[in-house]
């Protein structure tokens, strides 16, 4: 399921997983022709595929599907479960592209049925009728009270431009709810469609409680030790810097593990030039917590693509302070820039090594889908004085300990380029336009050792 897509026409667009009774359900938007159906609509509907361990996937019938003529699109929300009754939360997006919240429920997560009224509410008085999706479902267990946060904005905020917010509803049956106020007003524009906070998750995780949002497609995450915030936003608030992984949400899995999913952004005609289309590949990636309560991503152990035996490529010195071999290459280079390579990369590949850098060495990396003598290749940068790392366009930062050994895995997948730094950073991008079968080992000023080097075919 890692880096999944349905068949042609149809794209993965925003993702919702939720885990229950030892079970990961992947709810998600089913996009048709990125969000062209229905007049540019979306027409979009709630997906549905489950697993008990991430490897093996049960692939179901659509669980909320469009069935009226004015349903212009089933919009992302949130499923929760109470009772021996399984509920669908969403929006729904109406012809004049206003969004109002409907509700499904379900005795078995399969097969849902709406309800009626349909829709249920409206955006109350004082919010913009664009602005009102993604419902978002938790319990509070002191109060026997259920909350919905809902992406929203204030039509006359108290700071021009600044009302994107989400809204807090509140109810006692899941079904009757009360507007109260907005939860959290994170101050960002709303000139751009998605400059409201979108797709908003809750959870309780090892004494903290975490909300996490979107902003233009990009994850962000706040922390508490009260239920209700007060909200604490982190040095480094995104799960990863990676550009089109668009509007993370999580869920809980066995052994308290956390898996979060994204979908992927397609490219229009294959150019680099920004040019991001709606609807792609799930990606998935597992949540992890640090001491300090802050989070971090790398790849879930069992949704690593399978792959074959490890290869011997040839190995080449592209300069005199280059040596090497298959499994071990060593750069030294005190006053400029040295490089190798190892030739016949299969397109398809998981790559892992480990980096040993010398001291105060400036930048080292490397470069995928290579060609010619570093002509060409997309160049994975480290900058340990800096505390980050590039890939393309992207930057993570901070990055601590790039000075010291660390481990990098990677994995290439048709257009995908997808990084794991060190067990506790990813970023992951759609690279189309290179096809060269080299992979570059570079360093500028200063030395290092990329060892351990494995390379395997995808299967």
């Amino acid at each position: 399921m890692q880096y999944f897509r349905p068949d042609d026409p149809y794209y993965v667009g925003d993702c919702m997983p939720f885990f229950h009774e030892g079970t990961f359900h992947f709810y998600y938007l089913q996009d048709e022709n990125h969000h062209r159906a229905k007049g540019g609509l979306g027409g979009h509907q709630w997906a549905h595929s489950a697993s008990k361990d991430l490897i093996h996937w049960e692939h179901y019938p659509l669980a909320i599907a469009c069935t009226e003529d004015w349903e212009g699109s089933i919009c992302t929300g949130s499923p929760f479960y109470h009772e021996g009754t399984f509920y669908g939360f969403y929006a729904t997006r109406m012809p004049d592209r206003s969004e109002k919240l409907s509700i499904a429920v379900s005795k078995d997560g399969i097969t849902f049925e709406k309800t009626e009224p349909n829709p249920f509410a409206s955006p109350p008085e004082g919010y913009m009728a664009k602005h009102y999706r993604d419902p978002f479902v938790f319990a509070d267990e002191t109060t026997d009270e259920f909350h919905m946060l809902v992406t929203a904005s204030l039509e006359q905020p108290d700071v021009h431009n600044r009302g994107g917010c989400l809204l807090r509803l509140t109810s006692t049956d899941l079904m009757n709810w009360q507007v109260a106020e907005p939860f959290l007003i994170p101050g960002g524009t709303v000139s751009a469609h998605n400059a409201v906070p979108e797709c908003p998750d809750y959870f309780f995780w090892n004494g903290w409680y975490y909300l996490v949002f979107s902003l233009d497609g990009t994850a962000h995450y706040r922390m508490s030790k009260n239920a209700m915030g007060p909200w604490l936003r982190p040095a480094f608030d995104t799960f990863d810097s990676s550009i089109g992984a668009n509007v993370m949400k999580t869920a809980a899995f066995n052994g308290d593990r956390r898996i979060g999913v994204v979908f992927l952004t397609s490219r229009r005609d294959d150019k680099d030039d920004g040019d991001r289309m709606y609807g792609g590949n799930a990606v998935f990636r597992e949540i992890f917590q640090q001491s300090d309560g802050t989070l971090g991503t790398k790849f879930p152990s069992e949704m690593v693509p399978a792959y074959g035996d490890k290869l011997e490529l040839p190995y080449l010195s592209l300069t005199a302070g280059a040596t090497g071999s298959a499994q071990s290459v060593h750069l030294e280079a005190p006053e400029g820039f040295e490089a190798a390579a190892l030739e016949d990369l299969p397109r398809n590949a998981r790559i892992v090594l480990t980096v040993t850098p010398g001291a105060d060495t400036t930048d080292f990396g490397l470069s995928f889908r290579g060609s010619g003598r570093m002509e060409k290749g997309y160049e994975l940068h480290f900058l340990p004085e800096q505390k980050k790392a590039t890939f393309i366009k992207q930057v993570a930062t901070p990055l601590d300990g790039l000075g010291q050994p660390f481990s990098i895995e990677i994995v290439l997948k048709d257009d995908i380029i997808d990084i794991c730094i060190d067990q506790r950073c990813c970023l992951i991008d759609r690279c189309p336009e290179l096809t060269g079968d080299r992979l570059f080992f570079f360093c500028h000023n200063g030395s290092v050792t990329f060892d351990s080097i494995e390379i395997s075919p995808l299967l």
